[in-house]
């Protein structure tokens, strides 16, 4: 009980040196492949889920914005396979680190918003300024407009941040609490222990949902823009 709330989100060292790298690398090795003509059950639901994932975020966008499938279902897989390994016992989720999430939301938001400027600057500028504005506003909404653009990439990575924290923290806390009530009451033990399953079972589903929600935004940022 005396462990440090904020430990688990301690980047890991190995030997003094970091080895958030490593962590990083290692959840596309667990994305099964097949070097056969007929694929397994795992791998031909692993291929329905990637198609039909890529089909609903591809679905609004044209020609040029389909060129960012590949990096878009990377990202989803990336991102669900980072937080799903984050839930087993003493490990680490990169997702809980603000400075990872904005490395990944920052250049793919530029290359959406760069992207845009140079296609359809017109359409890129009118954002900036809705049909209809009254003159006297016109100064402060293309103000408004800015920093909603600019803070955009920072909600991207706050949000992912926030969500995975907020969990593991309760996850913390609840796994403390069932722990320590173990020699006190065992029937509040089961009860506190039923709570602590069913929290895992839904940061199971938080860990995914967040993933094809951060891609998801990206995806509308780039429709926006092509």
């Amino acid at each position: 009980m005396n462990e440090n709330l904020f430990a688990s989100f301690i980047a890991p060292t190995i030997l003094g040196l970091p080895a958030t790298v490593l962590i990083i690398l290692f959840p596309p090795l667990l994305i099964p492949t097949s070097k056969y003509l007929i694929n397994n059950r795992l791998i031909t639901t692993q291929q329905w889920l990637i198609k039909l994932t890529s089909k609903q975020m591809m679905a609004m966008h044209n020609t040029k914005g389909r060129t960012w499938s590949l990096m878009l279902v990377s990202l989803i897989i990336f991102i669900a396979t980072t937080n799903l390994l984050g839930l087993l016992p003493h490990s680490f989720t990169p997702t809980t680190q603000l400075s990872m999430n904005l490395a990944m939301a920052i250049p793919l938001w530029a290359g959406a918003v760069i992207m845009g400027f140079r296609s359809k600057i017109k359409n890129a500028l009118a954002h900036f300024l809705p049909q209809g504005t009254p003159t006297p506003l016109i100064p402060m909404l293309v103000i408004i407009e800015t920093i909603s653009l600019l803070i955009q990439p920072m909600a991207l990575a706050v949000r992912l941040t926030a969500n995975i924290t907020a969990g593991h923290l309760l996850m913390h806390l609840i796994g403390s609490a069932t722990l320590a009530m173990s020699t006190i009451n065992l029937p509040s033990t089961l009860i506190i222990f039923t709570i602590l399953t069913l929290l895992t079972i839904l940061e199971i589903a938080v860990a995914l949902i967040q993933a094809y929600v951060f891609t998801l935004l990206v995806s509308l940022y780039l429709h926006d823009n092509t």
